[in-house]
């Protein structure tokens, strides 16, 4: 059986821009500067609309960005607005067919929409739609939000209440951004599960997914949409809707543990200022004497600069990543995993060789890759591996755009702290609490999603097995 060592991350669905230019901007190439800064969201396809005349142009295909647009692509793409998508798949395969923006022509004209987050409720609407004559091209739940908006286009009175009526039947997480024949619109989902926020260059609007994307092409944040809450901008500027939808705020938290880029500020508080609170709390929890701090590269760099500063043990470089590895590199017998995390990771030898080590990383999922870094950095001569992880055990799948498995594949649903000590080699093991997690985001003006945590789901999710199992964690 084939393992892709990516498993052992979790995996964020994708990330959203979208662009209303009124300054004679060269909105296709804003749009790809931006969607290369929300690449990390997503690395399985990409795509960009632009809306030229009420004529709907798009490019979209698998691969990473710079993969897919070139000059001559992206000069073909001309208009006043934009929208672009990065997407993992979670709900639809990682199919050519299943990359955004979805494009949907309907009696009224055309649509184009790219989608942050997961329905809970997309194969109940998907049925009814079928019913009564809906044809669908992909599998994916974005599809169906394409086809709802499309049939309120005709029998709504006005672009408020099209959206507004869309929003009602939805349920899950979701950031969207809309490509209308005359407007750019923006939906945030009631719970603001996922984030999205609104810039300004010049006199252009613009809508991300984080606020990175918006320093990539020089333009101001504004501020964030609010959960519920429905953007569109037009000729006439922007104003702002509320869906009568909107709920108790519950952004992922995983936005600050691994999602977000460190340099982004989402509903106030700031990245890597989190990952760094996050690193001196894990300090405070669970002390260690050691020698150095090293992080596991790229999640828990920051937590490992904050351990290193509460605790006073110098911080490392210990372990290396090769940036270079393929997006797909997976490996079907024993010997050749073990290769392929070698090849992915290498240790210091200089700097760890005899001494005590402190290793940071942001979650263990399933633990198999820890394991091979536990025996990797101890190889090169480390005398003990010390695990800390700067966020709690991840006892509980997400259904709201977070690529994980089931319970029975999650290392925390099934084994003690000290059972995936032994089973990742570790001398130690500690992970944050959740309460000392959700004290990191400084400055936050939100509420939270911890599902993944302690099972509390803020929208009900149809799977027995939440029901079944819950309670039964570590």
């Amino acid at each position: 059986m084939a393992y892709d060592f990516r498993l052992d991350k979790l995996r964020e669905e994708c990330g959203v821009f979208g662009i209303y230019d009124n300054d004679n901007h060269d909105i296709a190439r804003l749009t790809y500067f931006g969607l290369y800064a929300l690449q990390h969201r997503g690395q399985e396809s990409a795509g960009i609309a632009v809306n030229d005349g009420g004529t709907i142009l798009y490019h979209k295909d698998m691969g990473l960005v710079p993969e897919i647009f070139n000059d001559v692509v992206l000069n073909h793409l001309k208009g006043k607005i934009a929208i672009g998508h990065v997407r993992y798949s979670t709900t639809g395969a990682s199919l050519r067919e299943n990359a955004q923006p979805m494009v949907v022509k309907y009696r009224g004209g055309q649509i184009a929409l790219a989608h942050n987050g997961n329905l809970v409720n997309a194969a109940e609407i998907r049925n009814k739609l079928e019913e009564n004559g809906a044809i669908f091209q992909s599998t994916n739940d974005t599809e169906v939000i394409a086809n709802l908006i499309s049939r309120y286009c005709l029998t709504s009175s006005n672009i408020e209440e099209t959206f507004a009526n869309t929003v009602k039947e939805i349920k899950g997480s979701y950031a969207l951004v809309i490509l209308t024949p005359d407007s750019l619109v923006g939906i945030r989902d009631p719970f603001g599960i996922r984030p999205l926020c609104i810039g300004k260059l010049n006199n252009s609007y613009v809508l991300a997914s984080e606020s990175c994307a918006l320093d990539a092409i020089g333009a101001e944040f504004i501020r964030d949409v609010n959960p519920g809450e429905i953007v569109i901008v037009d000729k006439d500027g922007l104003r702002s809707v509320n869906s009568g939808s909107c709920r108790e705020s519950k952004l992922c938290i995983f936005e600050f543990v691994y999602f977000a880029r460190p340099d982004s500020v989402i509903d106030g508080a700031c990245v890597h200022h989190a990952r760094v609170e996050a690193g001196r709390q894990l300090a405070r929890e669970h002390p260690v004497d050691a020698d150095i701090v090293i992080g596991a590269p790229d999640g828990g760099l920051n937590a490992a600069l904050g351990f290193s500063r509460e605790s006073g043990i110098p911080y490392g470089q210990g372990l290396l990543k090769n940036k270079y590895i393929g997006r797909t590199f997976i490996q079907p017998t024993q010997d050749k995993r073990e290769i392929g995390v070698r090849i992915k990771f290498n240790a210091m030898r200089s700097e760890i060789e005899g001494k005590r080590v402190v290793m940071v990383d942001d979650s263990i999922v399933r633990g198999t890759t820890t394991r091979r870094i536990v025996q990797i950095l101890k190889s090169a001569g480390a005398k003990e591996v010390h695990m800390r992880v700067s966020s709690p055990p991840y006892k509980y799948p997400c259904y709201f755009g977070i690529d994980t498995a089931t319970r029975k594949q999650l290392v925390a649903s099934n084994n003690s702290i000290e059972e995936i000590r032994e089973m990742i080699g570790a001398d130690s093991l500690g992970y944050l609490s959740l309460e000392g997690l959700l004290k990191t985001p400084r400055g936050a003006r939100c509420g939270f999603c911890t599902a993944c945590f302690d099972g509390g789901y803020p929208v009900e999710v149809p799977d027995k097995e939440i029901n079944s199992c819950k309670g039964g964690a570590v």
